[in-house]
């Protein structure tokens, strides 16, 4: 299995990949504010790959839960800058965190190789256009209505079924616009339109999506949903989250996206040192 990003291209079976967030917001729900100076940004980007991320993810908008939309003009001005200073600097993928067009086309021209779109459940395609001319990766996430709704009573009769059905409808609409397979990554949306329950379910299921042969990516870092269970705040999460991470590959996920890369890795590259032996 392959996927491609532009000029990069990475062929599984291989060690996880590990996605390090740069949150280039004032509101991100536990880093917001931390990291809007560009210089700021580009320096813990830059950090997150010598402690090892083999992908950056530069996002300039919220989308915690009930999170207060930006416009586009803003949301440029807080990631192009960061995303031409670390296209000069860093050999690893860089990666756009936006659900509009107009920025991901911005940013793939100002050097990201990858668009990270947790609004993959729109019906136009103007986004997915925009992917397929660059050749860029795209991770389609599933999202239960948007951050402002989401959270609003999410339901479903087999939250397990309805990702897997969301994602087969992805790639045969992203087929049509353009994008092929080998440039995309599923991501189920633990924490967006779901509840404690739903993401639970969505971990012990993660098996299923690796069937469509495609990289499956998850997203736990020090999400709400392990709060509610456990009774932690944001601060006290990253061991739950690191079990999270090493159950996920244990069931084939592909990609781990984080904030605490460290330890993400050191806890990833240990559980895979452990599975290489069952085989």
């Amino acid at each position: 299995m392959t996927f491609r990003a532009r000029q990069f291209t990475f062929t599984f079976p291989r060690p996880a990949l590990i996605m390090g967030i740069v949150n280039v917001t004032p509101d991100s729900f536990s880093d917001g504010g931390q990291f809007l100076d560009p210089g700021a940004a580009v320096e813990h980007a830059i950090t997150l790959a010598a402690q090892g991320a083999d992908l950056v993810d530069v996002g300039g908008e919220s989308t915690r839960p009930g999170a207060t939309p930006v416009s586009e003009a803003e949301e440029l001005r807080r990631v192009l800058p960061v995303i031409e200073r670390l296209a000069g600097e860093l050999k690893a993928p860089i990666s756009i965190d936006t659900m509009k067009p107009a920025v991901a086309q911005a940013a793939l021209r100002a050097g990201a190789s990858i668009v990270n779109d947790v609004a993959a459940n729109r019906a136009e395609p103007a986004m997915w256009r925009v992917v397929a001319k660059a050749g860029a990766g795209y991770v389609a996430m599933h999202m239960q209505g948007t951050p402002q709704t989401m959270q609003h009573e999410p339901a479903y009769d087999d939250v397990v079924g309805a990702v897997n059905t969301f994602f087969g409808d992805r790639l045969a609409r992203l087929q049509e616009a353009g994008v092929s397979a080998e440039q995309v990554v599923l991501d189920p949306g633990l924490g967006f339109g779901k509840t404690a329950e739903h993401n639970l379910q969505l971990l012990a299921g993660l098996g299923r999506f690796t069937r469509l042969e495609r990289p499956v990516l998850l997203g736990v870092s020090r999400k709400s949903f392990i709060g509610k269970l456990l009774g932690l705040e944001v601060t006290a999460r990253l061991p739950a989250a690191l079990a999270c991470a090493c159950l996920a590959v244990t069931e084939g996920a592909q990609m781990i996206r984080t904030h605490d890369v460290a330890e993400t890795a050191q806890a990833v590259r240990m559980a895979e040192a452990v599975l290489a032996q069952r085989k």
